[in-house]
Order: C-alpha cells, then sequence, then structure tokens
C-alpha cells in the first residue's frame, strides 16, 4: 500500500507553509525582498529531494531545516542589515547635515499580512535589528531553539553540529541579546484604545504638519532614524526641529495610510507633488510606549509601498478620514 504524504500535493504543501517559512527566513536575512527569494529557493530544493524524504521528522521540520541552511549560504561573506542606530554613530543633533549611505545594505520592514500572525512577536523590528548583530549561525541556533522551541539535537542535526556547539552558541547569542535588553518577549500586547487614539492624532498632526502637536505625542527620549540616512536623532523636540526644517511638505501636503509591520502600527507617507496629487514618501514603522511613540524608523525605500500593497498615487483630492486613520 503506498502512504500519501503532504508532499503528494505540493502546491498545497507551499500554501500552507509560505507564509511561516517567509516570517523565518525574514528573522535569518533582516530583507523582506531577500526571504520572498530564499523561500522559493528552499521550496525548489524541497521538490527536487522530495524522493529521498524518510519520514523521520514531521514535512514542517525538514522544510524549516533546507531553509535555515539555505539562508546560512545566502549569508556567507555579506554584512549584517543594520538600522541607523546600529551602525555605531552617534545621535545627530537638529542643524546636522544628513549623511546619506546608499551602500550599506539596511534592514527592511516586513508586511505582518506576508506572515504568521501568530509569530508576530518574533518579527518586531527592534528584535529582528538585534538578531543581525548575531553571526549567522549563532543566530540560527537562537531562532530555531527559542522561537520554534526547537530542542538542542533537533538544532544540532539540522546545522549538522553537535548538541555541545548549539547550546554554546546559544549562550553567546543569549549573552549579545541581553546586552541590547531584547528578547521576542518585550513586545506589547494589542493596541489600547487610548494608542489607537493617539495613532488618529499623529496621522492627523502630519496632515496638518503641526509640529508641536507631533513633538507632544513622543516620548522626551523618542528616536527617529530614516535609512539610507545614516544620521538618527533622540529626543522629541530634535525629532521636531528635523520634521519641521527637513521634511518638504506642508500643511495639507501629507496625508497618510495605515498598514501593519512586524507587528507594529505603520504608515505610508505620501508627498503632494507639484501636478498635485500625492507620491509615496516614506514607509514608517512607529513603537509605543504606553500613551506616546517612543520610536519611528522611516524607511525610503520606495519599493516598500508596493510590498505593503499601498497605492502608487493617491488623487490631488484626496483627504484623510478618521477611518484611515
Amino acid at each position: 500500500m503506498t502512504t500519501t504524504t503532504e508532499l503528494d500535493d505540493f502546491p498545497a504543501l507551499t500554501q500552507r507553509y509560505q507564509r511561516e517559512l517567509l516570517a523565518h527566513c525574514y528573522r535569518m536575512s533582516g530583507s523582506v525582498h531577500e526571504a520572498e527569494d530564499l523561500v522559493q529557493e528552499t521550496f525548489l530544493r524541497a521538490w527536487r529531494s522530495a524522493g529521498a524524504f524518510e519520514g523521520r521528522s514531521s514535512v514542517r521540520t525538514w522544510l524549516y531545516r533546507i531553509a535555515t541552511n539555505v539562508c546560512l549560504t545566502n549569508l556567507e561573506g555579506r554584512p549584517r542589515r543594520p538600522l541607523p542606530a546600529g551602525i555605531g554613530t552617534p545621535d545627530a543633533m537638529a542643524g546636522d547635515a544628513l549623511e546619506l549611505d546608499h551602500e550599506i545594505a539596511w534592514l527592511e520592514p516586513v508586511p505582518d499580512a506576508a506572515v504568521m500572525v501568530a509569530e508576530r512577536e518574533s518579527i518586531r523590528l527592534a528584535f529582528v535589528a538585534a538578531l543581525q548583530h548575531l553571526p549567522a549561525r549563532q543566530r540560527a541556533v537562537l531562532i530555531l531553539r527559542d522561537v520554534l522551541r526547537w530542542t538542542a539535537a533537533e538544532v544540532a542535526e539540522a546545522l549538522d553540529t553537535s548538541t555541545a556547539a548549539v547550546n554554546s552558541a546559544l549562550q553567546r547569542a543569549h549573552a549579545q541579546m541581553a546586552e541590547r535588553g531584547l528578547t521576542e518577549d518585550t513586545v506589547e500586547a494589542n493596541l489600547t484604545t487610548g494608542q489607537q487614539q493617539l495613532l488618529e492624532r499623529y496621522v492627523d498632526a502630519f496632515w496638518r504638519k503641526d509640529v508641536d502637536s507631533i513633538v507632544g505625542l513622543l516620548t522626551a527620549e523618542a528616536t527617529w532614524d530614516m535609512p539610507p540616512f545614516t544620521s538618527w536623532f533622540k529626543g522629541a523636540q530634535n525629532i521636531g526641529w528635523l520634521i519641521g526644517h527637513e521634511c518638504p511638505g506642508g500643511s495639507l501636503d501629507m496625508p497618510m495610510l495605515a498598514t501593519q509591520a512586524n507587528g507594529q502600527p505603520a504608515y505610508g507617507l505620501y508627498m503632494r507633488t507639484p501636478a498635485g496629487d500625492f507620491a509615496p514618501f516614506q514607509l514608517q514603522v512607529l513603537e509605543l510606549d504606553g500613551d506616546r511613540v517612543k520610536h519611528v524608523t522611516a524607511f525610503f525605500d520606495l519599493r516598500l509601498f508596493e510590498t505593503f500593497g499601498l497605492p502608487d498615487r493617491l488623487p490631488a483630492d484626496y483627504t484623510p478620514s478618521p477611518d484611515c486613520r
């Protein structure tokens, strides 16, 4: 009698595991665009070797093993993907020249819609940024052990190493993550009603370019970065100066469309063009602290608007409504 397995219906298998494998490859690579390619490579290798699958583990575990090794191969010789605050430069002061660097492969956000909702804790932007500071194999060990909850023996088999080496790598990874005060457990619960109202005020303040209101919605020690600019800013007043003096839009020039990135509130910010309509300008990912905004990363990679399913233009008569905030 022939036994059927998940591998007998490969289209269904790819649909079933696509989103969780994308989250895994994103944690490893720090790039949603690379992660999409890595997942496709994973499925290609799985399809080619399906006949050799012996059933000693679940198909899911087997796929993660393939994906992890695809990611490790991809990371060989590549620099980590940082955010501006993670490259070692001090925070900028109001009036400092903005430094631009397109040569750095920056960390990218990932749409919540593209990954498993249950895994939002382990794709938090700050957590993924901290992962990038780990050597690739330590990164893999930490993700497999702490996020996927594999045993040390399972990780050792997947990485073709010893259990002792896995435990040692995990200990070193934990030490580095602890230095940054970050674990996948440092994630807030779902937004409260007060936080939803805060976000509505935030969107409205940008639409009106009310810098004083924006400053009032930030924590005193809030931080702001905006890859590919290496400059990053700390302090609500400092950030207010940046928005007031460096952001080209004026009142009624900057509508925002809401989305979700890395388990966090995010917005596509548009800028009015000379023709009167609105074009993509930056994708903001927000981190909240109670009833204030603690950190904003404003990504200037305009490819992200398509990645997040945001329109490439808004009409000239567009006006934000309460439902859009």
